[in-house]
C-alpha cells in the first residue's frame, strides 16, 4: 500500500532566510486520484466548444489583473522577485490569456487540403492530460505560458511546480477554479522532483512539457521517450549579444543591462555573453558598467529595487564560485564580484571582462546578475564565438545597419529567437523555444497551441 504521509515542501523567504510555510506533499494515492480526475475532466473539456474554453481563459485574465498586487507579493516572498517585476509578470500572463482567447479558434480550425478525394482536411484534437514541470524563476508566467495553450486546445493540465514556490502553484490552481474551469482541468501536484518519473510513466499522462536545466531536460526526455510520450523542452541558455563597431553604444549598453538584469539575472533568455568588437570595446564597457552600477539592490518589497535576492542561498554560493573561478582563469573584474554583508541570498550586479574560453562564465549558464564581456576582432569572429556554445535559446545583434543585422540573425546565428537592436523576450504572438541544449518544441502562438494535439488527417473518398 502506498504511504499515507509524505514529507513537506518548504517555502523560504530568500531575503531573510525565514521559513514562510511548509506544504505537505501529495501522497501517491492522491496523485493517482488527481490523474484520474484530470483524465475524466479532459473527456468533457475536449468536447467543449473552443469558444467556451476561451471565455474561461479570458476570465482568467481578468482574475489575474484583479489580484496582481497580491500575486506579486507572493512571488516576492517565495523567490525574491522585486514587486514591480512581479506585477509586470502577472500582466504578461493576462496578455497571454487574452491573446489565446482571441485566437485559439482560428489556430485550431480544420484546414482543408485539396486532393483527389471528395473531401480531405486536417483537424487538431487534444491529446489528454499534459504534465507541466515548471521552475521557480517566473512562477506565474512559466506556468501560464505552458498551460494556457494546452488548455485552449482541450487538454487537461497537471502542474508540477518547483518545491520552493508551492504557494504560487496553489494560487494558480485556485485562480483557474475561480475563473470557471471544470474540476480536474487544471491541478497542482505538490511533489518533489524525485517523484516526477512516476507521473511521466502513468498511462493517462499523454504529454510532458518542461522548463528547466539541460540536465533536467535530458532526464525528462529519456523517461518520456521510453513511454513514447510527446515532450516540449524549454531549457537553459547562454544568450550571446553581439555589439558591432557601428552600434549605437548608449542604446546597446542600456538594452544589454536591462536584459542581463531581468529577474535579478535569473532568466533563461537573459543576455549572458556580451561579444564586443574591440574597436568599441572600451566605450561599451564604460557605458555598460554605468548601467549595471545604477541597478538598485535590496528588499524586493521596497519600491524602486531592481535586484532582489537570488532564490536560494545555495544558488548564490554556486554563482559566486563560478565568478571566482572565471577570475582565477584570467578574467578581469569591472564591477561587483563580492558577496555583500547582507542577510539573505543577495549578489551584486557584476561585470567580468576578457572572459577566457573554457572558464565558467564563457561555457556555462550563469544564473544571476553576472555579465561576461568577450572581446573579438570582427563580426565573423563574433558569430563564431556566439555559436560556439551548447546552448541555442536566444541571441541579439546591435548595429546601425539593420539589413546587415537581419541577415546575420537569419543566416548566421544558431538560436530559437534572434533580435536586432533589442533584447530578447518572449511574446504570446510569436513562437518561443530553443535548439541544441536549449531544448526543442515551441510554446506560445499558433505553434505552441499545436504542440499537444493530434494532427489528424481525415479523407472522405
Amino acid at each position: 500500500m502506498p504511504p499515507l504521509i509524505q514529507s513537506a515542501l518548504a517555502s523560504v523567504n530568500p531575503a531573510t532566510g525565514e521559513r514562510i510555510r511548509s506544504y505537505p506533499e501529495h501522497t501517491p494515492r492522491e496523485i493517482e486520484a488527481m490523474i484520474l480526475r484530470g483524465h475524466k475532466a479532459f473527456t468533457a473539456w475536449s468536447r467543449t466548444p473552443v469558444s467556451q474554453r476561451c471565455k474561461m481563459i479570458a476570465q482568467a485574465a481578468a482574475f489575474l489583473r484583479r489580484q496582481k498586487d497580491s500575486y506579486a507579493e507572493l512571488m516576492a516572498r517565495e523567490m525574491g522577485k522585486p514587486l514591480a517585476q512581479g506585477r509586470a509578470e502577472i500582466e504578461k500572463c493576462a496578455w497571454a490569456c487574452g491573446y489565446t482567447a482571441d485566437n485559439a479558434a482560428q489556430f485550431l480550425a480544420p484546414e482543408q487540403v485539396k486532393t483527389e478525394a471528395s473531401k480531405s482536411y486536417v483537424v487538431f484534437q487534444a491529446l489528454g492530460v499534459v504534465l507541466a514541470i515548471m521552475p521557480w524563476n517566473f512562477p506565474f508566467w512559466q506556468a501560464f505560458r505552458a498551460a494556457v495553450p494546452a488548455l485552449a486546445a482541450g487538454n487537461a493540465v497537471i502542474l508540477k511546480h518547483a518545491s520552493n514556490v508551492s504557494g504560487c502553484a496553489l494560487e494558480i490552481e485556485s485562480l483557474f477554479q475561480r475563473a470557471g474551469f471544470p474540476e480536474g482541468v487544471f491541478q497542482a501536484a505538490l511533489v518533489e522532483s524525485n517523484r516526477v518519473g512516476s507521473l511521466i510513466e502513468h498511462p493517462l499522462i499523454r504529454g510532458v512539457t518542461l522548463t528547466g536545466s539541460s540536465g533536467a531536460g535530458m532526464d525528462v526526455a529519456s523517461q518520456a521517450g521510453s513511454y513514447l510520450k510527446k515532450t516540449v523542452l524549454e531549457l537553459g541558455g547562454s544568450d550571446p549579444y553581439i555589439i558591432l563597431e557601428d552600434a549605437d553604444l548608449k542604446s546597446a549598453a542600456q538594452a544589454c543591462a536591462v536584459s542581463r538584469m531581468i529577474n535579478s539575472g535569473q532568466s533563461c533568455i537573459a543576455a549572458k555573453r556580451f561579444i564586443v568588437v574591440r574597436a568599441v570595446r572600451n566605450e561599451f564597457e564604460k557605458l555598460f558598467v554605468q548601467n549595471m552600477e545604477a541597478q538598485k539592490m535590496g528588499d524586493p518589497f521596497e519600491e524602486g529595487v531592481t535586484v532582489g535576492p537570488l532564490a536560494r542561498l545555495d544558488l548564490r554560493d554556486q554563482l559566486h564560485a563560478q565568478v571566482q573561478e572565471t577570475i582565477h582563469q584570467g578574467a578581469g573584474l569591472l564591477l561587483g564580484g563580492r558577496i555583500p554583508p547582507l542577510k539573505g541570498a543577495y549578489y551584486p550586479p557584476t561585470v567580468l571582462t576578457d572572459v577566457p574560453e573554457g572558464s565558467p562564465a564563457y561555457e556555462e549558464e550563469i544564473f544571476g546578475p553576472v555579465a561576461a564581456i568577450i572581446p573579438v576582432e570582427d563580426a565573423a569572429q563574433a558569430v563564431d564565438v556566439a555559436n560556439r556554445s551548447p546552448f541555442g535559446l536566444g541571441a541579439a545583434i546591435f548595429t546601425a545597419d539593420r539589413k546587415r543585422g537581419e541577415q546575420m540573425a537569419v543566416e548566421d546565428l544558431e538560436a530559437g529567437s534572434c533580435f536586432v537592436n533589442a533584447h530578447v523576450q518572449s511574446d504570446p504572438r510569436l513562437p518561443f523555444g530553443g535548439i541544441k541544449d536549449s531544448g526543442y518544441g515551441r510554446e506560445l502562438s499558433v505553434f505552441g497551441i499545436r504542440e499537444f494535439v493530434n494532427i489528424k488527417t481525415v479523407v472522405v473518398a
